[in-house]
């Protein structure tokens, strides 16, 4: 508690140029005796900051100074910068301003290592990233928030959620938020979200929300079975992009890749997608039923 508010003294200095002790002690809440005690432990750490009295008098840094290696080592000023970079890629206004100001203090040039754009080939990138904003604004303000949602089964409606918080995985991007409609916490696949609007009604976080809960493993998924799959050489980089790499063996002709998987859906559109690049060596009754669904597809274009 004493380091940060410790931190958050000097960074309101740098920002205001100088304070006085009753004004610090209002906006943190504690007595200016505890202002001095801070302001000693600050020069104490060689942080030249000193007291002057009178009318014009305060708290203040010596003149052109700039923060050192007193304070932060190199690598650490890098990674509050790489950090604060990071969340300038993705477009956060609000950040620009402190990374310059901290790059300015630091001394340190800035390298432009990060690039980040939410939207998905072909689609508007304007239209995405502005939804990512929507969002991040609705989770850090408590913001209630209403949206169009289409399910993997091909439903849709209307959902009126809380957001809890926004998580990456697998290559996707979802929201965890508590659902009114199904008065549940749920995830919700950002690529289904449509029309979001950002209500004014606010809502009280829940303390006791489980996030390590967020990918729940579904109940019903599918039997487990284990594969033996062959895949031609060009389709590697699928492969990868999919799957772990433990699970894949290269060979001259091809790869070979053995893991368990549930027998569901997603299995058979996965295998299908790879149309003759891919050979079932095991179970056959995966080769069957993929069978039997190329059989289906190609009769349902017979005729045309």
């Amino acid at each position: 508690m004493l380091e940060s508010r410790l931190f958050k003294i000097l960074y309101y200095l740098l920002d205001k140029g100088h304070a006085t002790a009753p004004e610090l002690a209002e906006k943190f809440e504690v007595s200016v005796r505890t202002i001095y005690r801070d302001v000693d432990a600050i020069s104490s750490a060689g942080i030249p900051i000193y007291v002057t009295t009178g009318r014009n008098g305060g708290i203040q840094f010596l003149d052109n100074y700039v923060l050192n290696k007193s304070f932060f080592s190199d690598s650490e000023k890098l990674e509050i910068l790489s950090g604060l970079q990071s969340l300038s890629a993705v477009q956060d206004p609000e950040v620009d301003a402190v990374l310059n100001k901290l790059s300015a203090i630091f001394q340190i040039g800035l390298t432009d290592w990060i690039d980040v754009d939410f939207s998905r080939w072909g689609s508007v990138a304007e239209k995405e990233n502005r939804l990512f904003r929507q969002l991040k604004q609705s989770i850090l303000e408590n913001r209630e928030i209403t949206f169009d949602y289409h399910t993997s089964s091909g439903n849709s409606g209307k959902r009126n959620v809380y957001p809890y918080k926004l998580v990456y995985k697998d290559r996707a991007w979802y929201l965890y938020a508590f659902c009114a409609s199904r008065n549940e916490n749920r995830l919700f696949r950002l690529s289904r979200i449509k029309n979001l609007i950002l209500t004014e009604a606010h809502f009280e976080r829940k303390a006791d929300i489980q996030y390590h809960s967020v990918f729940p493993k579904p109940e019903k998924i599918g039997d487990l079975i284990d594969l033996e799959l062959e895949f031609t050489l060009d389709v590697g980089y699928r492969l990868f992009d999919t799957l772990d790499d433990a699970t894949i063996t290269k060979h001259e002709d091809g790869y070979t890749v053995k893991l368990t998987l549930p027998e569901n859906n997603w299995l058979y559109d996965f295998l299908m997608s790879f149309g003759n690049k891919v050979t079932i060596i095991r179970p056959k009754s995966i080769r069957q039923t993929l069978k039997m669904k190329h059989e289906a597809a190609r009769d349902h274009h017979k005729g045309e």
